[in-house]
């Protein structure tokens, strides 16, 4: 009797662990090609809660400083958990070869961008503020006069440097528009960690024109500019370099706006 008991208790307790397991979808792996529907809420839930967060950080012009504490704060246990996923997911698990970048925490030394207007569907458009590293924001200066002198036109900084908690904000909110496909989601927006946007040394600046043309949706509306045709003939002198052309090997889509700042470092001289 007492081991039929001990038995009941035992199928009873596994039971019971199973049901937990595949209620709870934190405890499974996330499905990489969409998420299930308990995880589109999670997600959901998670936006709701942050997007408020992050505007009042964008309106103070505070975003570059967002650090991780202040996105895990308004979530409640299972939200962090399913979070911390996306914090920790290794790229090369959804196809992507992207190197790691490091953290950034918005320590670096920062130009503040508060006065960059463009035109969008005929009407003055403020952009958002936005921070560049010192050294990159003189070689982007430089390259705009050149291209004003050459073009009578100008490309802007819809987007620069970004804190790797506002990165995995993004992430999140992106997967919206891609059906909540991990996959696709990796293909646009790089993870916390692996985005050149958190990469001072080597700063990716994403681009708009005066006409409010990004690219965003439509990468060959970028591309057909005259002032991307510009940046491939001319923005090396200036150290910038297309991070993802067509076809690139990392597996990121063709992004013809973001562009990397990359100084050489002086060689040693040659001892022959």
């Amino acid at each position: 009797m007492p081991f039929r008991y001990e038995l009941f208790l035992i199928c009873f307790f596994l039971i019971v662990s199973l049901f937990s397991f595949f209620a709870n979808p934190i405890s499974a792996e996330l499905n990489l090609n969409r998420l299930m529907e308990e995880d589109i809420q999670t997600v959901q839930s998670i936006l709701a809660k942050l997007t408020p967060v992050i505007k009042e950080k964008e309106a103070k012009g505070e975003l570059a400083t967002l650090p991780f504490e202040e996105i895990y704060a308004p979530l409640d246990e299972k939200e962090k958990l399913f979070l911390q996923q996306f914090q920790t997911l290794d790229p090369l698990k959804v196809g992507i070869k992207t190197k790691w970048q490091g953290l950034a925490d918005g320590k670096t030394e920062l130009v503040k961008l508060t006065d960059q207007s463009i035109t969008k569907e005929g009407k003055p458009t403020a952009l958002p503020t936005q921070f560049v590293p010192k050294d990159v924001y003189a070689a982007y200066v430089k390259m705009m006069k050149a291209m004003k002198k050459d073009l009578g036109k100008q490309l802007y900084i819809e987007s620069a440097y970004r804190s790797s908690a506002y990165q995995l904000y993004l992430f999140i909110s992106y997967l919206q528009n891609h059906n909540y496909s991990v996959l696709e989601t990796a293909e646009w927006n790089a993870l916390p960690g692996y985005s050149e946007h958190g990469n001072p040394k080597n700063q990716a600046l994403d681009f708009i024109n005066a006409e409010g043309i990004s690219g965003e949706g439509n990468p060959e509306s970028f591309e057909n500019l005259p002032e991307y045709q510009w940046l491939m003939k001319n923005a090396a002198q200036y150290h910038f370099v297309l991070s993802f052309p067509k076809n690139s090997p990392v597996g990121i889509a063709f992004e013809p706006w973001h562009w990397r700042y990359q100084k050489e470092e002086p060689r040693a001289p040659s001892s022959v």
